[in-house]
């Protein structure tokens, strides 16, 4: 047993220390196995079309065949991808990998600074938009290296008249498709018409081709991209399928719950990528933000996997008609992208007698990093163990390590971490050191079982008269009120103490009062923890995917 690695003595009976990296030799080889392997079954349904994995081959080679012959796009050419979760996507992102093309993920509400940042950033020559946000497109291509613009509609793969319907009333009905003008642009389907009749352009691909220019929240600053192999995603995916597999998952059978959009890393890999492989179908939630369609659409199918972050749990939990799903062939629960509180966690277990598994991950670790064991009988208070090839190291503002239990930087490394950023060299050296472990920025401390916790974010932590406060645990405390929906907590300036505690409350009940939240604390929290303001509104501002903005918070 390695004394270095106390994660390996509390891994599953048969879950392996290593994962065979070599399996595939890209992420297009993960695609077309199971596209053969599983022709027939649904690969992806959204908006109630559903394209089994054949079609979904098919169009992903009519979609490289036509990059490659009439867009005279060339291996490693970068393409921007700029749409929710629709059936267009995994098309586009599957048909540009095949031609060898390095998918730029976009998130669809940028703004324009935002958009004209990534695109230039990434030197994209060639984008695929959906034509609601083609005008943020139109303002910015000039500034950029873009040279082709798809364009494609929500409704264009749905079955007809439905494609009709939807489309007339997006544009005509609800108006919500504004003007735009990009000269030359192409239709989406006239680009997978024109590919039909196109040689096959499938590139030569291995580990050390870039897969995606993954770009970071720029939560803190201005957004990098990360660059992710073929070989750190075939890592990630194996890893994560393996440390899956402890359930009883059934090839072709699973239908998950793709609600997360597929531009975020968590949902990309798992949900696309490591399901896919799997034979699953992926339930395409396309506006997850309006709660009753979403619930509606869960009534339709037998569901088996949900992913999700906390914020979107909560959502669905205070959905009256939630609680009436059917959850008996739900096998598992995967939260990410932020902390789970234990609250939530409990409340999932209660209303759907599924536990709530959580996961823990980075952009830059392509993301699966560490995982709760998938039989864990309740919440856990941490992010899990390790996973397969991966190591986990806590340290010190002087990169030593600390004692078991103590709190420190928590490092990883493993196959799935990131060659670098794009273009910052400075910043690559600042992440990953000369022996490849990455530096997280996250404050965690890892036991002698090799559980490992998020403690917090090390730019978040709040200075009260020399103490850590730890943002994360006075939001699970606060979050524990019952009158409380969503908290953050953040630190302001205090002449007294240097720092204070400040929390930023939206109600749950209206009856809900500061002094109620001060009492709640004063049981709960040690004195320097407690909050000293309380402020009340009505949004937290949040990340695409309902990750809280703490920087928001302070300039509120």
């Amino acid at each position: 047993m390695d004394n270095d690695k106390p994660w390996l003595k509390s891994y599953p009976p048969g879950m392996p220390a290593e994962i065979d990296v070599n399996a595939y030799a890209s992420v297009t080889e993960v695609f077309t196995e199971a596209t053969s392997r599983f022709a027939t079954r649904p690969a992806f349904r959204n908006l109630g079309t559903t394209i089994d994995f054949a079609t979904l081959e098919r169009m992903t080679q009519q979609f490289a065949a036509w990059l490659v012959h009439e867009a005279k796009l060339v291996k490693g050419d970068r393409v921007a991808i700029m749409m929710p979760n629709l059936l267009q996507y995994p098309v586009a992102v599957f048909g540009a990998l095949r031609a060898g093309m390095v998918v730029v993920n976009t998130n669809p509400l940028y703004t324009e600074r935002e958009l004209a940042h990534q695109l230039k950033d990434s030197g994209a020559k060639a984008i695929v938009v959906v034509e609601l946000f083609a005008n943020v497109v139109e303002k910015v291509i000039a500034d950029t290296a873009v040279e082709t613009v798809v364009v494609t509609r929500v409704g264009d793969l749905l079955d007809f008249p439905k494609s009709l319907l939807v489309n007339t009333v997006m544009k005509y009905v609800k108006k919500v498709v504004p003007p735009f003008s990009l000269p030359g642009h192409h239709r989406f389907r006239d680009v997978l018409a024109r590919g039909e009749s196109l040689p096959a352009s499938d590139a030569t691909l291995g580990h050390q081709d870039l897969a995606f220019l993954q770009y970071t929240g720029g939560t803190t600053g201005v957004a990098k991209g990360a660059m992710l192999t073929h070989g750190n995603m075939v890592a990630n995916i194996m890893q994560a399928s393996t440390w899956i597999s402890t359930i009883d998952l059934e090839d072709g059978e699973e239908i998950i719950v793709t609600a997360l959009p597929m531009y975020h890393i968590f949902s990309l890999t798992a949900n696309c990528l490591v399901f896919m492989k799997l034979g699953a179908m992926n339930l395409l939630i396309t506006n997850p933000r309006d709660i009753p369609a979403f619930v509606k659409e869960l009534s339709k199918v037998p569901f088996t996997v949900v992913t999700g972050v906390n914020t979107l749990f909560v959502a669905l939990m205070n959905d009256d008609g939630f609680a009436k799903l059917d959850f008996s062939e739900l096998k598992t629960t995967l939260g990410g992208g932020m902390a789970v509180q234990k609250v939530v966690a409990e409340r999932w277990k209660e209303m759907t007698g599924d536990t709530l598994i959580e996961a823990y991950g980075l952009t830059e670790t392509s993301p699966a990093a560490c995982m709760n064991p998938m039989n864990s009988e309740g919440f856990t208070d941490s992010i899990g163990l390790p996973i397969c090839s991966t190591e986990v190291s806590i340290r010190d503002p002087d990169n030593a390590t600390v004692p078991t239990g103590e709190p420190g930087e928590l490092c990883i490394r493993g196959p799935q971490v990131m060659k670098g950023y794009w273009q910052r060299p400075e910043e690559t050296a600042k992440a990953i050191d000369e022996n490849g472990w990455l530096h997280t920025g996250d404050v965690a401390t890892l036991d002698e079982r090799g559980y490992v916790k998020i403690v917090d974010r090390l730019k978040d932590m709040i200075l009260v008269s020399g103490f850590n406060v730890y943002p994360n645990e006075i939001e699970g405390v606060v979050v524990g009120l019952p009158g409380v929906l969503e908290v953050g907590a953040i630190g302001v300036p205090d002449t007294h103490s240097g720092e204070a505690v400040k929390v930023v409350i939206v109600k749950k009940d209206p009856a809900l009062t500061e002094e109620m939240v001060k009492a709640h604390c004063k049981e709960e929290l040690t004195g320097y923890k407690r909050p000293k303001i309380v402020q009340f509104v009505d949004e937290l501002p949040k990340t695409n995917v309902g990750k809280i903005l703490r920087r928001e918070l302070r300039e509120l």
